[in-house]
């Protein structure tokens, strides 16, 4: 019985065989899919955001929910880590925008080749096949029934992710097995999700994307739960780009409160600033109409929109603009009000928040509290940072952690001393 068992062939999956299998055990690695990492070839837009490049304290300052728990696992195995194990293998990185490691290649391809080749070399047997449940007798595990046979072993790690993104096989099997277990699984919702807004306004700005714009997001109570500066994309439904995905994890409760996102279009202009550049393109412009006058300021597609909230006709003349809806510009240029909805299908999450509940995990190990022999890594745990590459550090570290401590299971701890 030195066998582990691995279920889901992601980015803690890969590296919980791995880790395992080079502490040692025998390792038998399931995968529903035909190919392992389906979801990491489209993390980064298919460039795959490997991890970030700072310190373990900070990538804990980017977990919004339960970042205590991942101290051990983050600290022994950190960015820089990551960074050494990818570039050992074959896949040179490089460091953009916000500290985000990337390959240099631009491909999620050369990643999972990586992992591939690193899990072949290490004796790894990749299986096709879906776990359906775990054999137990008693305290003992025995092994894990798939739909196309049985693989005994003495450990398994469950790494099946989340909900999101369904058609790469996260479709929330692990839950499951955790509630076999009588593990408590916090119900799942998008994370890093696109916003629906109530407005219509979005909608006529479809496909517009703004940089260096500020946001605040604000409760029902007026309480900002966020502020931040970005990219901001406007879609037909409401809401998306970075920015908007970063606040979108700070908004966890639409059941029970209500949101709305303050933009500012210019972050760097105070509003005395801007009410004087304002009435200098309506000066210099006095014959033109509003809204080509105020394309000096913004996108072509916002300035009718916001001629419109501020109550002036698109066709109206600059020199007609009265000091009231002067203001109402300038108000509306410092802080456009889009009421939120709620959050997109958790389909169309980047993440996954929930999931098995941390107080009944060993943070050092991604041991079960509840039943001996099984370990949690990745999003199936109730860990979601922010977008810039760590949620695949999330992955990495509590896959490298939740492997090695399955095979020191397995292998029994007088053979490792």
């Amino acid at each position: 019985m030195r066998q582990v068992v691995v279920i889901g062939g992601g980015a803690a999956g890969c590296m919980a065989a791995l880790a395992a299998a080079e502490r040692g055990a025998a390792v038998t690695l399931l995968e529903r899919n035909p190919k392992l990492g389906r979801k990491l070839y489209i993390t980064g837009k298919g460039r795959c955001n490997v991890t970030n490049d700072c310190s373990p304290r900070e990538v804990l300052d980017h977990v919004p929910r339960n970042g205590r728990f991942l101290t051990s696992a983050v600290t022994r195995f950190p960015p820089e880590a990551v960074k050494a194990f990818f570039e050992a293998r074959g896949v040179p990185l490089k460091t953009e925008r916000g500290n985000r490691i990337f390959p240099q290649s631009d491909r999620a391809a050369d990643v999972i080749d990586a992992l591939l080749r690193a899990l072949r070399r290490a004796g790894v047997c990749i299986v096709q096949d879906r776990a359906a449940a775990l054999r137990r007798a008693g305290e003992d595990l025995l092994g894990v029934e798939g739909e196309r046979g049985f693989y005994p072993c003495a450990a398994v790690v469950i790494a099946t992710g989340g909900v999101s993104y369904p058609l790469t096989g996260s479709t929330g099997d692990g839950y499951g097995f955790a509630r076999a277990l009588g593990h408590t699984v916090v119900p799942p919702r998008g994370s890093l999700v696109p916003l629906v807004a109530e407005q219509g306004f979005c909608a006529e700005m479809q496909g517009l994307s703004l940089r260096n714009v500020a946001i605040r997001v604000k409760n029902r109570k007026g309480k900002a739960v966020y502020a931040g500066q970005g990219e901001l994309l406007f879609t037909h439904f409401g809401l998306s780009g970075p920015l908007i995905l970063t606040a979108s994890a700070h908004m966890r409760d639409f059941e029970t409160d209500r949101y709305c996102v303050l933009l500012d279009m210019k972050p760097a202009l105070d509003e005395e600033t801007l009410d004087r550049r304002l009435l200098r393109e309506l000066n210099e412009n006095a014959n033109r109409d509003v809204h080509n006058v105020l394309e000096a300021l913004v996108p072509r597609l916002m300035a009718p929109v916001l001629a419109g909230l501020a109550g002036i006709p698109t066709d109206e003349k600059a020199h007609s603009v009265t000091r009231a809806q002067r203001r109402r510009l300038l108000e509306t240029l410092k802080g456009l009000r889009i009421d939120i909805a709620g959050p997109r299908p958790v389909e169309e999450a980047i993440v996954t928040a929930g999931g098995v509940k941390t107080a009944e995990v060993d943070p050092s190990t991604m041991a079960s509290k509840k039943a001996p022999g099984v370990y949690f890594a990745g999003e199936v745990l109730d860990v979601d940072a922010y977008t810039g590459g760590f949620n695949l550090q999330i992955a990495w570290s509590t896959g490298r952690a939740a492997g090695l401590a399955a095979a020191e299971r397995a292998l029994g701890e007088e053979e490792l001393t």
